[in-house]
């Protein structure tokens, strides 16, 4: 923390010894909104006139926030105007520009749309997949690209820039584990899947989150949906059918619609997938140097069968006047999965040599459901503003799996029935209020109050039949488990200019965490608790060096606490020789991270370093019992990890590519577990999104993505190749929109690696649903003046933890 310090005192030294410059030029710089949606208008034009003869003396476009600047302006009187094709003119002035004031900050401009212009304008243009802003985040686009054709936003996250996702999670090369937003307001991974992709418009890749962020996670992605801006209605509808060789077909019905009359605004959505999917784990588990020469060859086979995995949400807001709004929303999902898991389990020692087989019959059904009530009021026409919101929301999970165990044993056939019926029950209650007041256009200050609540119940109850009668409860393998969380969270954060090309933000967030955890099993009861308090700081510095070329440095800390059914001790079967437990001992991770970036036109240049403390990772561990396995959760020592990456784009008449390169290299510090360790090696990686025009007739969209061989310095993780092809074409004036989609054409997309504990050895080989033909039909009708549902989340901010 030392480190952390020195920085945090530095910026804190540059902003007080902040000077003004002076100039014998001026500059005039604002930004223009929005008036409806108060968002940035991109791409208009800011034009200084004479006040005198109204000749022209300069203009420039706005960027894509609607920020503009005027630079080098001499002495005089000057009127400015704002003119796009899609708004009405806008004039500001006189503007006086003399020794007395160089600098014009003005507040932001208000657009209003002109409608009749717009009913006979169609403004056409090329979509790039993403763009790197100057502060380090990604922006991706998701309508109008390959993304689109996703079922839901994981899998655009899956083939997103610098995004892995994995069994584990969401992570963002070089940062760690993410946490989710959508639209500024924290939700959970599974809320998360369950959007439709056609209400996506956009993806914020933040590396570098200020301390507005909750500390959770190494990094936040921000979705960001579609917002209409028009009266009326509006509605879409999406099918998708998928079709592979390795699994069953599945099909996906989404469904949105948006209504709004005066100052009432409603939205709602539904979304169905029926179907099946499938995943085949291989695993090696060996210890031949031990003197029981112990050797299992086990495969587990995954048949999932949606049942009725159905999502749907119902939203509304109402204006109380142009600068207010109440709004709510009603979300959740419906989780009916079925299938089987059969698994083969050869396993082979001095003392033995079985074939254990088992069946399950899956039964397991998941209903979440949550709600938001929100307040927003805009303070000033500087941006000042005023949320309080509040969520609860509630997560129900029952499991009844039949399972049959068919094993021979040194030529002895055994057969045993079993039953596991298990299930959690979380409760999540969150209130927060934020702040911002802007004293100009440069210069913000932002506070806020946030408290968590948590609850998880779980509970397993595992049931055996013994001589053909009743099943009859085994205690050594039910337990019951429950946990209680409560967490206080404060930040205070300001962003400023200390001149026309330096500026700057700082922040700090402090959270209180109390937890009580209680586990019931044949062993008794045991109770753990504790609470602590952490600070972490934020800051950021960057320098324009001019319109072409931008520095910027930046420092986070950030914790990550385990998930809530990461702490349940309480064993999940997977097979007659393997379960999976949680650890009540795991620690939360702690991570101190840096980076430097540069920016040069359309090029970006990014490293960084981050040092993770108590790093949290996995592994199978021997069990207590003779051959068992346990899946686990544990801590390790320290995870060093630094990383360089490069994004190059270039467009021509016909073609958008978007690329970037990076390396990352990972090393882990084991502590006490006996790890075998290796030489950690860079790992290398390459994405590429393509977008060929074909005469305006169709479009072809090519992505791939090669992740190199990973060495951390205890796990081995083999390269990775992802190609897809996508084709798509409109009809009947854009109403109507095919696409056609081939994803991982050769099948090498497939996760494997290896790594050492103790005496074991343990290979694995995945093989997931990735290699499929997809087909999706979308139509989109109804017509909207304005709309401005804008509901966000407050709270979920443990959800992600919940899974």
């Amino acid at each position: 923390m030392a480190i952390s310090r020195v920085f945090i005192i530095l910026f804190i030294l540059i902003f007080l010894a902040r000077i003004n410059t002076h100039a014998q030029l001026g500059n005039i710089k604002g930004t223009a909104v929005d008036m409806n949606t108060r968002k940035g208008v991109e791409f208009a034009t800011a034009t200084l006139l004479s006040a005198k003869d109204s000749s022209m003396i300069k203009s420039v476009f706005t960027d894509t926030s609607g920020f503009f600047q005027l630079t080098n302006v001499q002495d005089g009187i000057y009127i400015l105007l704002i003119s796009s094709m899609e708004y009405h003119k806008q004039y500001q002035g006189p503007l006086q520009i003399s020794s007395a004031q160089r600098v014009i900050e003005l507040n932001e401009v208000p657009m209003l749309i002109n409608q009749r212009i717009l009913k006979g304008i169609e403004v056409v243009g090329k979509v790039p997949l993403f763009r790197n802003k100057p502060n380090g985040t990604i922006e991706v686009n998701v309508a109008n690209t390959i993304l689109a054709t996703s079922t839901s936003a994981i899998e655009i996250l899956s083939k997103s820039p610098n995004v892995n996702v994995t069994e584990e999670g969401v992570s963002v090369r070089g940062k760690g584990e993410a946490i989710i937003y959508l639209n500024g307001r924290r939700i959970t991974t599974e809320q998360l899947s369950s959007i439709s992709s056609s209400q996506i418009r956009r993806i914020e890749i933040i590396p570098n989150p200020s301390s507005k962020y909750d500390a959770e996670g190494k990094s936040v992605i921000n979705v960001i949906t579609v917002t209409n801006a028009e009266e009326g209605y509006k509605g879409s509808f999406k099918q998708i059918f998928t079709t592979s060789d390795f699994s069953s077909p599945s099909a996906n019905t989404n469904i949105d619609a948006s209504y709004k009359k005066n100052k009432l605004s409603l939205t709602g959505s539904y979304g169905l997938l029926l179907g099946n999917t499938r995943e085949i784990l291989n695993t090696t588990r060996s210890r031949l140097k031990s003197v029981d020469h112990f050797s299992s060859i086990l495969m587990t086979d995954w048949n999932r069968k949606y049942d009725n995995f159905s999502n749907y949400s119902l939203g509304g807001q109402y204006d109380l006047d142009e600068k207010s709004y109440l709004s709510a929303e009603y979300s959740g999902s419906y989780n009916d999965l079925g299938g089987s898991t059969k698994s083969e389990n050869a396993i082979t020692s001095t003392l033995m040599k079985g074939l254990f087989r088992s069946d399950i019959a899956n039964d397991n059904v998941v209903n979440n459901n949550s709600i938001n009530l929100n307040y927003n009021r805009d303070i000033d026409s500087l941006g000042s503003s005023l949320f309080i919101g509040g969520q609860y929301a509630g997560y129900v999970s029952k499991t009844d799996d039949d399972i049959n165990e068919n094993n021979l044993v040194n030529g002895q056939k055994s057969f045993n029935v079993l039953n596991n019926k298990a299930g959690y029950r979380i409760r999540l209650a969150n209130a927060q209020t934020d702040y911002s007041k802007a004293f100009n256009l440069n210069n913000r200050l932002e506070f806020g109050a946030k408290y968590s609540f948590a609850s998880n119940k779980f509970y397993s109850d595992f049931f055996t039949v013994k001589d053909g009668n009743d099943f009859v409860l085994d205690e050594t393998r039910s337990g019951d488990f429950k946990y209680q969380e409560n967490i206080p969270a404060a930040y205070l954060n300001f962003n400023g200019q200390m001149s026309q090309k330096v500026s700057y933000g700082i922040g700090v967030r402090t959270e209180w965490t109390s937890y009580k955890l209680e586990t019931e099993a044949d062993q008794g009861l045991e109770e753990i608790k504790d609470n602590y308090l952490n600070f972490f700081p934020s800051a950021f510095i960057a320098v324009k060096m001019s319109d072409q070329l931008q520095f910027r440095m930046s420092y986070a800390s950030r914790i990550t606490r385990p998930r809530y059914q990461a702490l349940n001790p309480a064993g999940m079967y997977q097979d007659a020789y393997t379960s999976i437990e949680g650890n009540p001992y795991l620690k939360p991770e702690k991570t101190n991270s840096f980076e430097l970036g540069a920016s040069f036109e359309k090029y970006n240049l990014t490293a960084g370093y981050s040092d993770t403390k108590d790093a949290i990772t996995g592994a199978a561990i021997q069990g207590e019992a003779e051959n068992t396995y346990v899946l686990k959760p544990l801590n390790l020592s320290k995870l060093s990890s630094r990383f360089v990456s490069l994004s190059i784009p270039f467009n021509l008449n016909w073609l958008t590519s978007m690329n970037t390169v990076d390396l990352t290299y990972n090393k882990y510090m084991t502590g006490d577990f006996p790890y075998g360790l290796m030489t950690s090696r860079p790992q290398f990686h390459f994405y590429s999104s393509n977008s060929f025009n074909i005469n305006n007739l169709f479009k072809i969209q090519v992505l791939a993505r090669y992740t190199g061989d990973k060495y951390d310095g205890i796990f081995y993780r083999h390269n990775q190749v992802l190609a897809t092809l996508g084709v798509e074409m409109d009809f009947f004036n854009k109403a109507l929109k095919l696409n056609l989609l081939a994803n991982d054409i050769f099948r090498k997309d497939k996760p494997a690696g290896y790594y050492e504990i103790g005496e074991s050895y343990i290979e694995f080989a995945r093989k997931n649903n990735n290699k499929y033909y997809r087909i999706t039909l979308a139509y989109s009708f109804g017509r909207l003046k304005k709309i401005t549902y804008t509901n966000k989340s407050t709270g979920r901010a443990e959800n992600s933890r919940a899974q």
